[in-house]
């Protein structure tokens, strides 16, 4: 997808959707290709945390209920950041991966009512490979943050979900 944004650019103005933007965009993806959870961990809003999958299908039908608990999500995130991590330092990515997921994702709606708000977070791009193919990034995730003590965190999301680029 060509576009002259640029994907390091925080993109608002308003203090709650800077943070909201920073938490989701640039720490994510840092603490992801470091595989440090601990850098995300307050993040989150461990009590009720949900995660639905929708599991790529555009069908709510087969969507479930993945992740009932911040531990269980925590599990998953750890194990999919170290299966990256070790497929980088093998050599499987042309360049710095961190480039190429920045450039993939787009955060630019985020739609927020008092202390709640619901983000949408996209990925469309691709992964250059060593091998001069490709990893296609392309889904989307709906995230419902709330504020707490000042400070905007996830409560839930509804990911892996199909995106098509208009």
């Amino acid at each position: 997808m060509a576009s002259d944004r640029d994907p390091f650019l925080n993109p608002f103005t308003d203090p709650d959707r800077r943070a909201i933007w920073e938490m989701l965009v640039p720490r994510d993806i840092d603490a992801f290709v470091n595989a440090d959870w601990d850098a995300v961990a307050q993040d989150f809003v461990a009590a009720n945390f949900a995660g639905i999958s929708g599991n790529f299908q555009p069908d709510p039908q087969g969507f479930t209920l993945a992740f009932p608990t911040l531990e269980t999500y925590r599990r998953e995130w750890l194990r999919q950041a170290q299966e990256f991590g070790a497929a980088r330092d093998a050599g499987a990515f042309a360049g710095d991966p961190r480039n190429g997921i920045f450039a993939a994702t787009r955060l630019e709606e985020i739609e927020i009512d008092g202390d709640a708000a619901m983000v949408r977070k996209k990925f469309d791009g691709h992964l250059a490979k060593a091998d001069g193919g490709s990893e296609r990034m392309n889904w989307q995730t709906l995230y419902v943050c709330r504020r707490e003590d000042g400070r905007w965190k996830i409560a839930g999301f509804l990911g892996y979900l199909p995106y098509r680029a208009q």
